[in-house]
């Protein structure tokens, strides 16, 4: 099957499962997220731990805006079926984040301002518009279950993590024994989404909006931590 344009037209957007639009039309932004030099740094063992705590702390704010979210939209035509509770991150991540700060690792922990404004944009759909909620929680926990698994592999050779333990627990999802066939699941909901084209391309371009947000995130995370020359 041929790739479709990033710009589908009504005719692309009828033929090709959504699953497959959402992810080529946003590849760009997904892309530019990836190789954020940030990211680039942390995969590539050259950051301490000290940054790896830094980037876990940017996604508790984010997930707590998610999940939040999760008992109001439970029965949402449009967002129930993608709240799983298998899914949930946020006692995960603060099981690392005790391991990473100790018991006190709250006091005094801020958002940063691009952080703030991701977190704020995933309350304000979850609130107004499950359909852009959607987006978000697909750009996360579909890549949590991917990408991230290199994450976890570069923190636990990198710092010393037990393998799948306190530290990169986010990332380990005991709920989900088959994460290809979970996926596939997921992908089958996004096929399924009921709205209309219209609606789906609005979809897709809060996908391009989230991508953006979560680079924001990383452009900070990298001013804030940046190698020396």
């Amino acid at each position: 099957m041929a790739a479709p344009s990033s710009t589908p037209s009504a005719h692309s957007a009828a033929s090709v499962p959504f699953s497959t639009l959402i992810r080529t039309a946003s590849h760009e932004q997904h892309t530019e997220a990836e190789n954020s030099s940030f990211m680039g740094d942390l995969l590539g063992g050259k950051l301490g731990v000290t940054a790896y705590r830094r980037y876990t702390e940017q996604l508790w704010f984010v997930y707590r805006a998610l999940e939040d979210a999760f008992e109001a939209l439970a029965d949402d035509p449009v967002a129930g079926p993608f709240v799983r509770p298998e899914l949930a991150r946020t006692a995960e991540l603060e099981r690392d984040l005790a391991h990473l700060g100790g018991p006190s690792w709250r006091t005094g922990l801020e958002p940063l301002p691009a952080t703030a404004a991701y977190a704020d944009r995933v309350t304000e759909c979850a609130a107004r518009w499950p359909a852009g909620y959607v987006a978000h929680h697909y750009t996360r926990y579909l890549g949590d279950l991917s990408g991230g698994q290199i994450i976890r592999g570069t923190a636990e050779k990198t710092w010393g993590f037990a393998r799948k333990g306190d530290g990169v627990r986010f990332y380990v999802f005991e709920g989900i024994g088959n994460p290809a066939a979970f996926k596939r699941e997921y992908r089958e909901l996004l096929d399924a989404l009921p709205v209309d084209d219209l609606e789906k391309q609005r979809v897709v371009d809060e996908c391009k909006r989230a991508f953006a947000l979560n680079t924001a995130v990383f452009r900070e995370l990298g001013e804030e931590f940046p190698l020396s020359a």
